[in-house]
């Protein structure tokens, strides 16, 4: 998709995605980068590093706050939306708070987008939104289909609504690398939920690129799966430990390993997609994409049909340690 000369709107824009967006998306010479989220320090740091760049705009707000929203879409072409509560422990004790982000903040996307005729609207959900167990699973499932559902009650042909489903995106902020560093230098010591657990693997750049691929090909209600490895945590625990003792010069046989068991809500695996998703969905060469009930007549015109019927962390062959090495040297 040409973003050149485009008004874009980057909803949780001061996140580890949102702020990777950005930095892509200024490539493109867009005529401006609106980035709304209601963190005030990350902004102004985002405006420090930035400041060559004369067309970002830093709004503050919070995607609950439907007026505030509404006039940030104001003339605005295209929409991520990549606001979200995502960890699963804060969202099991604070469920109705991911309520209001995660659901409503999402309706409220959709009507500002309707009203401000907005091109195109690309939301992020998560892998946790298949089959979930927990609050946050749930809330992220109820937005895909919010998004999906909008895309046919819009009226007219715009905006064109579209998901992205993440897995776990390696060194976000929040997630378990950086964590782990953080324990092994100051502690000597991980926690681990469960050696055998295992999840799908994304990086920084991987995120951003499916982003923006599904921007460029989305037709209105899919939602885009890329195609991704999956890990052992245990695995991934003893690089994370082999790279950071050698980095900072720590006795590796010093570290110890706290195994404390599932969190509430939490799963020993990962789904990207689950066996009805797959039926409904055609297959790229790096990603899926699953087809809105609305629109499932129009599959039997394609020809690239997954062959699979299952997309489980626990039904991937794990990647061995050389390549969970390979894939997170340069972020520790």
């Amino acid at each position: 998709m040409n973003f050149s000369n485009k008004v874009i709107l980057i909803i949780g824009g001061t996140g580890t995605i949102g702020q990777a967006l950005v930095r892509k998306l200024l490539n493109y010479n867009p005529k401006v980068i609106r980035v709304y989220s209601r963190d005030e320090y990350k902004q102004f740091v985002m405006q420090q590093e930035l400041a060559e760049y004369r067309n970002l705009r830093f709004l503050l707000g919070d995607v609950r706050d439907k007026e505030r929203l509404n006039r940030a879409m104001k003339g605005v072409d295209i929409v991520f939306d990549l606001a979200a509560i995502k960890h699963v422990p804060a969202a099991e004790y604070n469920p109705f708070e991911a309520v209001k982000t995660n659901v409503l903040g999402t309706q409220n996307v959709i009507e500002c987008a309707i009203e401000n005729k907005v091109e195109k609207v690309i939301y992020t959900s998560s892998d946790k939104a298949v089959s979930p167990t927990n609050t946050m699973g749930a809330t992220k499932l109820l937005a895909e289909r919010l998004i999906a559902s909008a895309d046919y009650y819009k009226g007219g042909d715009k905006p064109i609504f579209a998901g992205v489903r993440f897995g776990n995106v390696i060194g976000s902020r929040g997630s378990v690398i950086p964590l782990w560093v953080k324990q092994i230098k100051e502690k000597r010591e991980i926690t681990l939920t469960h050696p055998e657990m295992t999840r799908f693997m994304m990086t920084i750049d991987e995120a951003v690129d499916l982003v923006l691929k599904a921007c460029e090909i989305a037709t209105g209600g899919e939602i885009f799966i890329l195609k991704m490895p999956a890990v052992k945590l245990g695995d991934l625990a003893d690089v994370v430990i082999d790279i950071t003792c050698k980095k900072y010069n720590i006795d590796k046989s010093k570290i110890i390993k706290k195994i404390i068991g599932l969190r509430p809500g939490e799963k020993m695996y990962e789904e990207l997609m689950n066996c009805k998703e797959l039926k409904e969905s055609i297959e790229y060469e790096k990603m899926f994409a699953v087809f809105p009930s609305h629109k499932l007549d129009l599959l039997e015109s394609y020809d690239r049909k997954p062959n699979r019927s299952t997309y489980s962390s626990n039904d991937e062959k794990p990647l061995s340690k050389d390549e969970i090495y390979e894939l997170i040297k340069d972020i520790i």
